[in-house]
């Protein structure tokens, strides 16, 4: 039995990227990526996860300060 799998159609695009660093979240916006149109799966260049790691692991001045409600998810 022959398994078909669906195609993958991926699109370039700038995504938000979002991270939690140990309950303080940092958001960098304009990144670069491929984007499945499909699943939504993100891929980034091994340059932009380089350049990711410099501007979060180097504390690098943001260019604005968001304030973000907080909700608890509960049962």
């Amino acid at each position: 039995m022959k398994t078909t799998y669906p195609s993958e159609t991926f699109v370039n695009k700038t995504v938000t990227y979002v991270l939690d660093d140990d309950g303080k979240i940092i958001v960098v916006e304009n990144v670069p990526a491929r984007v499945c149109v499909e699943t939504g799966e993100r891929l980034f260049s091994p340059e932009t996860v380089e350049r990711l790691q410099q501007v979060i692991w180097e504390h690098e001045k943001p260019v604005r300060i968001l304030e973000t409600p907080v909700y608890e998810f509960a049962g």
